[in-house]
């Protein structure tokens, strides 16, 4: 079966004409998930993006999440190759959204879990939208963060590397350390998004002025890395955060993890090795210790509670 490309549709008048939208869907499934079919629409979708493009804007056409996150079953049920070779694949796909001419720029309206935060993080910017309320009450805060420690595993899509360039060095490392999640509020205090829309509504619109005002600045450095991640000159770029290479290196002599093979350790050796050995060894370190904690004990038993638990008893 050919995999179909994700609807790529373009703005055709006022001011945001010439931008475009690419929408994350999978028709039947209540939530996005980034499982391998997505993963290869996106790829499609990404290569139909004109070189004329004023903008890209990521989104998602589920109400409830952005992307809940990766497809732990194929992190617990491919072998190790496999597992390299999708995991890889992944960051291919993603870098080729960094890598776009324009300006780009992520969409959330809800949950951005694990691989959908890595993934709306190789945008240059996030624009995010308050909960959706419902049946006149405030929404309830959506969840966005790095997850993946708390299941004794570590990220596998940059995100050791992409969440302490987008705020504060030390903190981003922690909770990526612990697998703690941010509630909105605090991601907003954080300084996350670049800009948070009034609600859901209005959130395509907000996204669109962030990238006619990134339009207008220098232009993005397009080498291989996504625009913000640890190992970026504060100098590279108007929207690059200073001195993030130097924080986190700071960051880094305050949070050594006595455990030296668990998920915090591998959190620290992939911001290790983007500083000192740059973007692709970052991933590379990832990949390499994503593989081998999903088959510790602990990593095994870990992800089967997080299924016994989503799966409904009878």
């Amino acid at each position: 079966m050919t995999n179909q490309p994700l609807p790529l549709e373009q703005i055709d008048s006022g001011p945001f004409a010439g931008i475009y939208t690419l929408t994350l869907e999978q028709p039947g499934k209540p939530v996005v998930v980034l499982d391998l079919s997505l993963i290869q629409e996106l790829d499609a979708a990404l290569a139909r993006v004109p070189s004329s493009a004023r903008g890209l804007v990521l989104r998602s056409a589920s109400e409830r999440v952005f992307v809940a996150g990766a497809d732990l079953k194929a992190i617990q049920e491919l072998d190790d190759d496999q597992l390299d070779r999708y995991l890889a694949y992944g960051s291919a796909v993603f870098g080729r959204l960094s890598q776009l001419p324009c300006p780009t720029v992520a969409a959330i309206n809800g949950a951005a879990l694990g691989g959908g935060l890595e993934l709306a993080m190789h945008c240059d910017g996030l624009v995010a939208a308050p909960p959706a309320a419902r049946d006149g009450q405030p929404g309830k805060p959506y969840p966005v963060g790095l997850p993946e420690a708390g299941l004794s595993i570590c990220p596998g899509w940059g995100g050791t590397n992409l969440l302490p360039a987008r705020m504060e060095p030390e903190a981003a490392i922690s909770m990526t350390m612990s697998g703690t999640p941010m509630l909105f509020d605090k991601a907003c205090e954080a300084g996350l998004f670049d800009a948070v829309a009034a609600d859901s509504s209005s959130l395509l619109d907000e996204a669109c002025r962030w990238l006619v005002a990134a339009e207008r600045l220098a232009p993005l450095p397009r080498d291989g890395a996504p625009l913000r991640w640890v190992g970026r000159s504060s100098t590279a770029h108007p929207l690059v955060r200073p001195h993030t290479a130097r924080q986190s290196l700071e960051s880094l002599q305050r949070l050594q993890a006595a455990d030296t093979q668990g998920p915090r350790a591998a959190v620290l050796a992939a911001v290790d090795a983007g500083l000192s050995r740059g973007w692709q060894a970052a991933l590379e370190t990832e990949r390499r210790h994503l593989i081998r904690l999903r088959s510790t004990p602990a990593g095994r038993e870990a992800i089967a509670n997080f299924f016994a638990k989503a799966t409904p008893r009878k």
